[in-house]
């Protein structure tokens, strides 16, 4: 909303303070030069202070978005292809392997974006950067949806190979805690209006919550587990041959790119939604003015 000639800086503080309108006044110049020296300074400092403004992320990510999706949409059908009519069936599990390729790569967005909300997290918290709690509240969907295929289709491919949909396995408990964390972060996103206080609150949530993901990366080496070890990300070298490890690659960076449209889609969407809340507050304020 730059140039908009409503109310001042500190009545926009009090009406929304967690949407920039100018980012010098409503930041500081202290908050700005904190983020500046957690970048390391430079051409990043430059950047993360310019995306701070509403309105530019919306232009340089509005005119982005286009393209990536399009690239995703590529990736897919590549990947579909790929994993349908190259990759061989699996001289055990048969034609039931082809479910690694939507598993996996669930898996790695699903523990990814919980990565993204943690560090997102620390902005808020620390620096108070104001895209990071844009950045926080659009990836909790697109995570939990995410985990929520890894689970599933787990389920569909635990049951040929282990004669159950389910079992209180150390990785799929801990990839259901994950799911469930998402779950509580969206309740609590919703539970709290104020933007601000929901976003420090989801903040500290997310934090005390990413402890379970070493738990679920690791815990096939911890405990003695029905699920298999990694096979792609491993010190060896990915044990898979490659008549499956590309296909499967090409799908892990097809959902990649899918994940990163509905994130900036997610958090344009906010930011607008955001500035009605504001307008909305604004002027109910100035009608309450008027009647006085």
């Amino acid at each position: 909303m730059e140039g908009y000639p409503g109310p001042s800086a500190r009545t926009c503080r009090e009406a929304a303070p967690n949407l920039i309108f100018r980012r010098d006044r409503l930041l500081g110049a202290s908050a700005l030069r904190r983020i500046a020296a957690a970048a390391g300074g430079g051409y990043i400092a430059a950047m993360l202070t310019r995306l701070a403004n509403p309105s530019v992320f919306l232009r340089w990510f509005g005119a982005a978005l286009p393209f990536v999706a399009a690239g995703a949409a590529v990736l897919l059908a590549v990947g579909l292809s790929m994993a349908w009519f190259l990759a061989p069936a699996d001289y055990q599990q048969g034609e039931t392997v082809r479910i690694m390729f939507l598993h996996v790569p669930a898996a790695w967005l699903a523990l990814g974006f919980y990565a993204v909300m943690a560090a997102s997290a620390l902005g808020t918290l620390v620096w108070r950067h104001p895209l990071a709690d844009v950045s926080q509240k659009a990836a909790a969907p697109i995570g939990a949806g995410f985990a929520l295929i890894c689970l599933v289709t787990g389920a569909l491919w635990g049951k040929p190979m282990w004669g159950a949909y389910w079992v209180w396995d150390a990785r799929l408990t801990s990839v259901l805690v994950l799911f469930l964390m998402y779950c509580g972060i969206l309740a609590l996103w919703r539970t709290i209006e104020d933007p601000s206080r929901a976003a420090r609150a989801v903040s500290i949530l997310t934090l005390v919550g990413s402890v379970n993901l070493p738990i679920i990366k690791f815990s096939v080496d911890w405990w003695n587990t029905l699920h298999q070890p990694a096979s792609v990300l491993r010190p060896g070298g990915p044990a898979i041959h490659p008549s499956m490890l590309y296909p499967l690659l090409v799908m892990a960076a097809a959902f990649t790119l899918i994940a990163v449209t509905l994130h900036l889609a997610g958090m344009s969407t906010e930011f607008l939604r955001r500035r009605v809340r504001t307008l909305s507050l604004l002027e109910a304020e100035r009608l309450d003015r008027q009647a006085v």
